[in-house]
């Protein structure tokens, strides 16, 4: 008998109720942990104030003697809070958060003690760069690399540590990290709709680019995963039989949540509405034991690191509560996998949602010209915008049917789709006074009432629009943000450049008026964007070969989705709107590219630990004791046990033939991973591991599967699906 599996089942069973602390109104407990503007307007001089403001809104850069006056202002204001130490929080290309803390205590000359933080720490630090992933931007023994103050960002305080948003470069000024060429593609994007905003209204200085991320995870017991080799060190089960029972019921979507999850949920809510992160909505997600929140819409930058500090967050508040968050894109094999639905639109600072139609017709082709744009940009880039949900975890999630396929299309709806069509029959050049009647009353006018009932939703979409926003569907659960981020926003903000370029030609050279000119380049765009809208069902396999037909990409797996990264198109994309140098491009491919290896890498060693100390030995102790049932009872009846031992023989047989292949697959599997790794070029790798070893998990998988079914649960070692996903 397998002692781990069934000590953790009993500890399971029995766990006492953890207490949550009554919140009382979330309104008073709001941002209490986090350095925001009222907390400013309490700390900081009327100029230091100005100075952040400034920065935050225009990028001003931030002088050294007002940086040392927010420094001391953050300080003591970290220190009334309990903070005890401080530390520039950042992204390395890991996909996590890094953090080195230092404590505000320091030692004068004379040997006394003093709370010292200032301007220069706040700003810059030096963390050693050599351990995180470079892709040979810096030698390992060129440690030097540099966290820098994020402004637009606010500090906040975490487990007793005051916290600095920041962005992280190599000493020769590269990005190393997820968030500056976020924040470079976000100065991209608001330059760019910024000057067609104002075509529209001429007070509009600044456009953001928002997000609303839908986090979706699983809570398994905190005994019960640890008791499996494969959940506990890269969080998803690479063997195990489905349960007789899994979401076919489609009774726990949207069900009552279970008592134990309702209190770590309310605890997780409480943390973070103290820390700022603006969660609204939980509910059941359609596989067991799986969940979802979500959070108001915030500023993009924000809203990432906002994600990011909630998986932390979500990790501590689960220990408390005797679970373990999986936040794998694919923990269960035969159930829902999990995603990270980026809801993503544009606003300005007047306060205006740039893809909502308005009360006038101006202020709906406004709407249009930045829904059209869009269109086109994820049509000219659909490829590129397909690499940056790629990695290992999320390639067992695409095309799975609670997830959309590699293949990237847009869903608009039926009646938007109508409205294109009329819009795609708007003559050449001048408009007649017929027409621009027609255009503006029937067509452009009448858009906020189609979209008042336009709110069905196709989930086999990977990018949808949904009323106000555009919703991408593919992102993986585990993805930090930021990636497909800076590559919508980046694609958007080219094209807004080419259009407006475009529009100012016609107005210049041609004598169109402004609205003239804008349908005219929009009619276009609908014509060559065609290809990327496609309303019916993903999965279909009419679909797989009309998207052939039309030449969208259909990049499976990792290594084939990423090739495009460093094709000439996407350097010269990166290059023009200055979000990453070739440079910094070729780097990230290569830190993906080993990320995709060494994943596949564990998961290999670890099949080779569940097979060879954990599957094989169990099936053995189990098949001897069949093999001394039937010698027993040969002893007792002689001949006459052949008929009685009919049952036995033949699951020893079964027993034997899955034992003898899987040991055969396995040992395959480690002489074609053994050929790869001996591969010096990384993208042939890369490709070896998806091509040739990955196709071997499988097989392994299935002779595993075989013998749960078999071999006596007594002796079988790992919990079992119907023990982590009901229990």
């Amino acid at each position: 008998m397998s002692r781990q599996r069934f000590d953790a089942i009993s500890e399971s069973r029995n766990r006492t109720r953890i207490p949550v602390e009554e919140s009382g109104r979330r309104s008073a407990l709001h941002a209490t942990y986090v350095f925001n503007e009222e907390r400013m307007l309490q700390y900081l001089t009327k100029d230091a104030l100005q100075s952040v403001q400034s920065a935050i809104f225009s990028g001003m850069k931030i002088e050294r003697k007002i940086a040392d006056q927010v420094a001391e202002a953050m300080k003591g204001w970290a220190i009334s809070m309990g903070a005890t130490h401080y530390t520039h929080w950042f992204q390395p290309l890991t996909g996590a958060t890094a953090e080195k803390h230092d404590a505000f205590f320091d030692l004068l000359p004379d040997g006394r003690a003093l709370e010292k933080f200032g301007g220069g720490q706040l700003v810059q630090q030096e963390p050693d760069a050599s351990s995180f992933p470079s892709g040979g931007i810096r030698n390992t023994f060129e440690a030097r690399g540099y966290t820098a103050w994020d402004p637009t960002s606010p500090a906040f305080i975490y487990d007793a540590t005051l916290c600095i948003p920041t962005i992280f470069v190599s000493y020769t000024g590269e990005a190393l990290d997820n968030k500056a060429p976020l924040l470079r593609a976000l100065h991209a994007i608001d330059e760019s709709a910024t000057a067609v905003a104002k075509y529209f209204d001429k007070n509009v200085a600044k456009v953001n680019a928002t997000l609303g991320w839908e986090q979706e995870y699983f809570l398994i017991d905190k005994s019960l995963a640890q008791s499996r080799p494969d959940i506990s060190i890269i969080g998803r089960t690479l063997v195990g039989r489905s349960a007789a029972k899994g979401q076919q019921l489609d009774d726990h979507y949207f069900g009552v949540i279970p008592q134990r999850a309702i209190r770590f949920m309310k605890d997780l809510e409480i943390e973070c509405t103290r820390l700022g992160i603006p969660v609204k909505t939980r509910h059941n997600e359609v596989a067991p034991n799986q969940f979802e929140l979500a959070p108001v819409f915030e500023e993009a930058n924000l809203a990432v690191d906002h994600n990011l500090l909630l998986m932390d967050v979500m990790d501590k508040i689960a220990d408390r509560h005797h679970f373990k968050v999986l936040f794998h894109e694919k923990p269960f094999a035969g159930i829902n996998g999990s995603g990270k639905h980026n809801n993503w639109s544009l606003a300005t600072d007047t306060g205006v949602n740039l893809l909502s139609p308005g009360s006038t017709p101006m202020k709906n082709l406004q709407f249009l010209t930045f829904f059209i744009n869009t269109i086109k940009a994820v049509d000219t880039y659909e490829e590129l915008l397909r690499s940056s949900i790629a990695s290992a975890s999320n390639d067992h999630r695409l095309g799975a049917n609670e997830a959309p396929p590699a293949i990237f299309s847009i869903f608009i709806g039926e009646q938007l789709s109508n409205v294109l069509d009329e819009l795609e029959g708007v003559s050449k050049g001048k408009l007649s006074p017929e027409e621009k009647t027609e255009l503006k009353l029937n067509v452009v006018g009448k858009i906020p009432e189609i979209l008042l009932d336009n709110t069905d939703r196709n989930r086999t979409s990977p990018f949808a629009f949904t009323g106000n926003k555009f919703e991408m569907r593919g992102v993986g659960a585990k993805t930090n943000c930021a990636k497909p981020m800076t590559i919508l926003n980046t694609i958007v903000a080219k094209q807004l450049r080419d259009f407006k370029k475009e529009v100012d030609l016609l107005i210049d050279k041609k004598n169109l008026k402004k609205d003239e000119a804008i349908f005219n380049v929009l009619r276009e765009y609908i014509k060559t964007s065609k290809r990327i809208r496609f309303d019916g069902d993903g999965y279909s396999d009419n679909w797989q070969k009309e998207a052939k037909r039309r030449k969208l990409s259909n990049n499976k797996t990792t290594p084939e989705a990423l090739k495009v990264l460093t094709s000439k198109e996407s350097l010269a994309l990166f290059a023009s709107m200055e979000v990453l140098s070739e440079t910094e491009v070729k780097a990230r491919l290569e830190v993906e590219l080993e990320a995709y290896i060494l994943h596949l890498e564990i998961e290999g060693r670890l099949y080779n630990e569940l097979v060879f100390n954990h599957i094989i030995p169990s099936a053995i102790t189990y098949q001897k004791s069949l093999i001394d049932s039937v010698l027993g009872l040969k002893e007792i009846y002689g001949a006459a046990h052949k008929e009685l031992t009919e049952g036995p023989s033949g699951i020893i047989e079964i027993i034997a033939e899955n034992i003898a292949a899987l040991k055969k697959k396995t040992d395959a599997m480690n002489e074609i991973r053994k050929k790869a790794n001996n591969l010096s070029d990384i993208q042939r790798k890369a490709s070896a591991y998806s091509e040739s070893v990955k196709p071997y998990f499988d097989e392994i998988r299935t002779h595993c599967d075989n013998l749960e079914r078999w071999v006596d649960d007594g002796h079988w070692p790992l919990a079992k699906y119907r023990e982590l996903l009901f229990m």
